[in-house]
């Protein structure tokens, strides 16, 4: 038995020195000192010795056990310090390389002019209101003038969720619920995303943004409206901007006006934008129909107000020289880079 523990002692030895990783040197401690391994077999057959010999034998043993747990110990310390290093090497940074460029993202063209309009206006004093875009039929048509089989009906043909319920075709709702559900005064503007079953083109998208504009107060008047949007768009194009008001029809305002600009490429002198005429179309506005405001619970005998609504998507491409309104929705890098 003695001849054996040597043989297992010497066997051990010689593999742990020849060992070349961590996995190796665990795989021959579970081998010798294992609950199955060769000094616990040797172990269980002390039993067999006389009274004399077993003492001997299982101190031999268990000092072999403490020889070879000091050398796996060792091996094991002195190889993870080797691990360590060469691994230190292998992943090691040069800091005097230069660093590579991050790519930041920009503000898309669309959200840089939102931005500056409502700038523009919380500067005179308007609050921001936002509102579904899931709307109610009677929100987006039937509150603002327009009932089943009007006519206004056809140019904002839209897309219905199922009967009552559709995307809305402009920000004028949230107009709406504002009069229904805060005190006056109000001054408030709504951007947003609107729908209409538009074909795609150069100038149309079923999917576009809206910024749409309200004052009710005591005493507002027409010139309450031209002077606020003459103040917003020289603010807007610049100083030198100049405005005029032309008359037009919308079925929530009374009187309504069409709103022109001198050109922002060629400042009134006329060009390919303008086509010629040295004005563009900015926007559209009148003073708030009287059934509106009563449809609102606001007596229109007491109270008067303003609305307005301007296309932020062409009030984008004229502002960046844009001739194709897809451009603000293909989501081309290369494209959207240039602001």
């Amino acid at each position: 038995m003695e001849q054996k523990l040597q043989a297992i002692a010497l066997e051990a030895k010689n593999a742990i020195g020849s060992a070349q990783n961590s996995d190796e040197l665990g795989q021959i401690r579970v081998k010798v000192l294992g609950r199955k391994g060769d000094l616990t077999a040797i172990l269980r057959e002390l039993g067999k010795l006389s009274k004399e010999l077993r003492p001997v034998m299982g101190q031999k043993v268990n000092e072999i056990r403490e020889e070879l747990t000091a050398l796996l110990d060792a091996k094991e310390a002195d190889m993870a310090k080797h691990e360590l290093a060469a691994r230190l090497e292998a992943e090691a940074l040069d800091v005097t390389l230069p660093g590579e460029s991050v790519k930041r993202g920009r503000l898309h063209p669309l959200s840089i002019v939102q931005g500056e309009i409502r700038d523009i206006f919380i500067g005179m004093g308007f609050d921001v209101k936002e509102g579904p875009e899931i709307e109610y039929e009677r929100y987006n048509f039937e509150m603002l003038n327009i009932p089943e089989n009007h006519p206004a009906r056809d140019m904002q043909d839209t897309f219905y969720i199922r009967d009552g319920i559709l995307m809305r075709t402009h920000t004028s709702p949230v107009q709406v619920r504002t009069m229904l559900s805060e005190s006056l005064p109000i001054r408030m503007i709504c951007p947003g995303r609107v729908y209409r079953s538009d074909d795609v083109d150069a100038t149309h998208s079923p999917m576009f943004h809206q910024v749409e504009g309200l004052v009710v107060d005591k005493g507002i008047c027409f010139g309450d409206l031209k002077g606020v949007l003459d103040e917003f768009i020289k603010k807007f194009y610049g100083s030198g901007t100049k405005t005029r008001f032309r008359p037009g029809y919308f079925p929530f305002t009374e009187p309504s006006a069409e709103v022109d600009a001198t050109c922002a490429i060629c400042h009134g002198k006329g060009c390919n934008v303008c086509k010629g005429t040295g004005w563009i179309e900015i926007l559209g506005c009148g003073m708030v129909h009287p059934s509106i405001l009563e449809g609102c619970g606001i007596d229109p005998e007491v109270y008067s107000g303003f609305a307005f609504g301007l296309g932020l998507d062409r009030l984008t491409t004229i502002k960046y020289g844009i001739t194709d309104i897809r451009l603000l929705f293909e989501g081309d890098t290369r494209f959207l880079g240039q602001f």
